[in-house]
């Protein structure tokens, strides 16, 4: 079923990179062009209007597929739209995150902000995890795997932003769950670096 899924994501990857390529904008643009609707979506999250920070965020997370996909569609892959990609990524989720520390939010055992911080340090270090197993040749391979790669993060929490229009408490178990994911997720990446070491 998950490679059903894969292939026909592949395939519309494809057309989606076939049509934006004649914008003549780089992948690195579209890459650049993420932080736009991210700093709006932050506008909106500190308004508290959450339908629209999530359509926003919605919008930017497009932005991000399309720089990928034009990529492979013109063979304009490069180490460079790499890097970029990846540290757009961490700042369109650390500008939301930042953005729901405005927002009075419910304590749920611990004040929300508490669990945002966790939340932000879990992202960061399963991203963190992966870099230095490949910098310090540990694996041959960049790590992947976990509970909550980036994808499934930014899809609960495109979700917990609508489950915020109806109902703030729900939204806390929301980021929660991504606080404790997330963190399971990079010792998750730890245990499969170092089991691959030492094979």
């Amino acid at each position: 079923m998950l490679y059903a899924i894969r292939e026909k994501f592949s395939k519309l990857s494809v057309k989606i990179g076939i049509v934006f390529s004649k914008l003549k904008l780089s992948p690195n643009q579209w890459t650049l062009l993420t932080l736009i609707p991210t700093i709006i979506a932050l506008y909106f999250l500190v308004q508290e209007s959450f339908l629209l920070a999530a359509l926003l965020f919605a919008i930017a997370a497009f932005f991000d597929l399309i720089d990928g996909s034009v990529a492979r569609v013109t063979g304009n892959v490069t180490k460079l739209g790499a890097y970029l990609d990846t540290i757009m990524d961490r700042y369109v989720e650390g500008i939301i995150i930042v953005g729901l520390l405005f927002i009075a939010l419910p304590t749920l055992l611990l004040p929300a902000y508490v669990w945002l911080f966790i939340y932000f340090f879990g992202s960061m270090m399963t991203t963190y995890v992966k870099a230095a197993a490949k910098e310090k040749e540990l694996v041959e391979k960049e790590l992947k795997g976990g509970l909550l790669e980036r994808a499934e993060r930014l899809t609960l929490l495109f979700i917990g932003l609508i489950i915020a229009y109806f109902s703030r408490v729900y939204f806390v178990y929301i980021i929660v769950l991504l606080a404790l994911l997330s963190n399971i997720s990079a010792l998750q990446r730890i245990y499969y670096a170092v089991k691959s070491r030492d094979k």
